[in-house]
């Protein structure tokens, strides 16, 4: 006797999971078996109890702030089970209602007809290094934001810095130097500069932790690769990898640039061709990296030493992608500049670009299994 096939959606919370499921067919029985609550003894139960009656299982739930724990838990049992980004869910115009039944009923009917796109779910150790990247992320926002807030006290204050760059060691003297005109304010302006240094002390600690994390990682390969680029250092290469994971399963770069948000809006209809800015989707923690990165490229073509050090050992084919990438994006940059673009446009265009480098260079240097 043939297994049913039960598409099986979680409309998963903090606390419960409401589960719906729908039969297999255009015209298959789609129903609400109940709410649960978020537990993996509870969730194994009504599995069970699914599988018992000769059903086929295929979950699904939306990617969220509970993670993946569930995905890993069921897949280890054998049992189909994806995570789908929730804003590429079909969701119709004048529908008003929503709740949970709701949720997860839309959830299993969509996913029987197979209009659900999938997230990719890295294993224990790579969302391991994502944390710790990203935890790194969190400490630089608070150490600009604090710097931000000295810089605005001091100008508040009366007080104006006669040199040419800020936050240079002598810079930082004269912030310790300053005297204000009240205790309290004396008080201020040292607990922000104690802020600071904590901030800038944990993020040199966070750094020094990825790096140690990295040596023993199976993707080491793949980090070190795209370092041959221009403006891509350690923290950036773990970043990618770490958000990223298994660069050939794009199988064009255009498939990266969109996954990544760096691909430009657009609004056509007939004859009538309308592009507008990128459309910010996917990943924002690597689409931040890569702009960033992308600044490196305003200057002039160059291999210098920290580059080459960083292309030692490096397969030959992947240092001539990194020099092919360099004379082509750093004209590009120039060319888009001389046409009177914005500096935001460029560098986004240039980020697109190198996207593409890496995909090259992820295809040369495989993902380790």
């Amino acid at each position: 006797m043939s297994k049913i096939v039960k598409y099986v959606g979680l409309d998963v919370h903090k606390d419960s999971i409401t589960i719906a499921i729908a039969d297999e067919g255009r015209d298959g029985n789609v129903r609400v078996y109940g709410k649960i609550n978020n537990d993996m003894g509870q969730i194994d139960q009504v599995m069970r109890k699914l599988i018992s009656t000769n059903g086929e299982l295929r979950c699904v739930y939306e990617a969220g702030p509970c993670g993946y724990p569930i995905y890993r838990h069921l897949t280890r049992q054998g049992i189909d089970c994806v995570v789908v980004a929730p804003a590429l869910i079909p969701r119709k115009a004048g529908d008003r209602v929503k709740n949970d039944r709701r949720d997860a009923t839309n959830l299993a009917t969509l996913h029987r007809s197979g209009e659900l796109t999938s997230v990719y779910v890295p294993d224990e150790t790579d969302e391991a290094l994502r944390d710790l990247v990203r935890t790194r992320k969190d400490i630089t926002i608070a150490l600009r934001k604090a710097k931000q807030q000295i810089n605005a006290f001091v100008l508040r204050q009366g007080f104006s810095y006669p040199g040419k760059s800020k936050w240079s060691k002598a810079h930082l003297n004269w912030l310790k130097e300053l005297k204000m005109p009240h205790p309290a304010q004396q008080i201020a302006i040292t607990e922000y500069l104690d802020a600071m240094e904590n901030h800038e002390a944990r993020v040199k600690r966070l750094e020094k932790a990825i790096v140690a994390s990295c040596q023993t990682w199976r993707l080491l390969p793949v980090v070190d690769a795209p370092q041959a680029l221009r403006g891509i250092c350690m923290v950036s290469a773990v970043t990618l990898v770490a958000e990223l994971g298994d660069l050939t399963r794009f199988d064009k770069p255009t498939q990266l640039m969109a996954y990544m948000g760096l691909v430009p809006s657009e609004h056509s209809s007939g004859p009538t061709v309308k592009r507008g800015p990128i459309t910010k989707t996917g990943n924002t923690h690597v689409r931040r990296t890569l702009i960033e990165s992308a600044q490196a490229y305003r200057l002039p073509a160059r291999k210098s030493i920290t580059i080459r050090k960083r292309q030692d050992g490096l397969p030959e084919d992947v240092c001539e992608i990194a020099w092919n990438a360099q004379l082509r994006l750093c004209h590009r940059y120039r060319r888009l500049m001389a046409r009177g673009k914005s500096h935001n446009l460029v560098v986004t265009a240039i980020a697109r670009e190198l996207a593409g480098f890496i995909w090259a260079i992820a295809r040369i240097v495989p993902m380790a299994t």
